[in-house]
């Protein structure tokens, strides 16, 4: 609760009275003093009335690309029996507040104000709660009070399209990859028919061929095939303008695109970040609404320098057969440690973004995409022909 200039003059002004009315036996001015306590009194009791407002809100879409156009539409009604007068409401949006019109609202009857929610950055912009201020009629004390949720709206990254995905070196001999990430089974070899094996194994074609039954060996793949590295360590990122690391969102858009191109050539993907995902995650991005890995881009951002242990996890682990591993201008002192990895991951693809000059790859074998932002990246990549 918060009182006004005006009431704080009012509330002296009454003590001021009455004590001087008592004091000096001057009847009218404790009269004074006692009609501006009055009011003062009656101002407190208007402005702790809490209005029984229910407040609905709707983004559509709740996820989209960096700057592409969301709404947010917010519904208030009052479920009270008396009219809610004298209030004014605002919205936060991203943190600046959005004037939404419920002065006079009847009871029973709803309001609703619509407007656009930033998407120029990428991230998780938190929208509400609502905050409806109670103000009582000769403007001496005003009480604000939230109302409704917060509701996250998720600004993924731009996503370029890629004419190209590496496979691997894991590819089903039947002449398509498996996309079954977690207990697939995969063609392996054939072998002669023996008594007991199904039916259903048996390679037709082959047996036709060569004149005996020949059933299938298959193995179970359990592993993803693409391993997508973000690195996103702040020293990996140190240009900053207003805070904003360019090469980081160039990557965060690289990463996008990879595993856009990947879903859709139905390929088995996994992102990994550097840094921890819960030591960077923003306000307003719980974990029970992280649903997708653009989700995590979009929660995305700089951490510590924990690039050891990731690089000891992934040789350990051995998540894929192919590694894209995206980094900063300082990464690039990180070359030949991401190089290293080819011993786990027979691939390898480095992609460097606002490096001063280019980059000069170590005699490892591993491709290494220089690129100044994400569509530049693309482009380069569907440059390349040998992974």
């Amino acid at each position: 609760m918060g009182v006004t200039a005006r009431g704080i003059g009012l509330f002296v002004a009454a003590a001021a009275l009455l004590a001087a009315g008592f004091r000096f036996a001057y009847p009218e001015l404790a009269l004074l003093g006692a009609a501006g306590a009055t009011a003062g009194g009656y101002a407190l009791a208007v402005a702790a009335w809490r209005p029984r407002l229910a407040v609905v809100r709707r983004a559509e879409p709740d996820r989209v690309g960096r700057g592409e156009p969301a709404t947010m539409t917010v519904t208030v009604h009052n479920s009270g029996r008396l009219r809610s007068a004298n209030l004014v409401a605002e919205d936060r949006c991203g943190g600046v507040p959005v004037p939404v019109p419920v002065l006079r609202l009847r009871p029973g009857k709803d309001t609703t104000a619509r407007y656009d929610v930033p998407t120029t950055r990428r991230g998780v912009v938190p929208v509400g709660p609502l905050r409806v201020t109670r103000r009582d009629p000769l403007g001496l004390v005003s009480l604000s009070r939230p109302y409704g949720e917060t509701v996250p709206v998720w600004v993924h990254p731009r996503v370029h399209p890629l004419s190209v995905v590496p496979t691997g070196a894991g590819r089903s001999l039947d002449g398509r990859v498996d996309s079954v990430p977690h207990g697939s089974i995969t063609f392996d070899s054939l072998r002669e028919y023996v008594v007991g094996d199904e039916l259903r194994r048996v390679h037709w074609r082959t047996s036709a061929r060569v004149g005996e039954l020949m059933v299938r060996e298959n193995v179970d793949t359990s592993l993803p095939r693409l391993v997508v590295l973000l690195d996103n360590r702040a020293v990996a990122h140190p240009q900053r303008v207003a805070g904003l690391a360019e090469s980081f969102e160039a990557a965060c858009e690289a990463a996008a695109s990879v595993l856009t191109a990947a879903y859709r050539a139905d390929l088995p993907v996994v992102l990994v970040l550097v840094a921890s995902e819960e030591a960077v995650s923003p306000a307003g991005a719980p974990d029970s609404e992280v649903v997708g890995p653009l989700d995590r881009l979009a929660a995305a951002g700089l951490g510590a320098d924990t690039l050891d242990a990731m690089l000891t996890r992934l040789r350990g682990d051995r998540l894929g057969d192919t590694l894209i591993a995206l980094t900063g201008p300082g990464g690039r002192e990180t070359l030949g440690r991401f190089g290293a990895l080819r011993g786990a991951y027979p691939s390898v693809v480095v992609g460097v973004f606002g490096a001063a000059e280019p980059a000069q790859p170590p005699a490892t074998g591993m491709v290494v995409i220089d690129a100044a932002d994400g569509a530049a990246f693309a482009a380069e990549w569907d440059r390349v022909r040998r992974w």
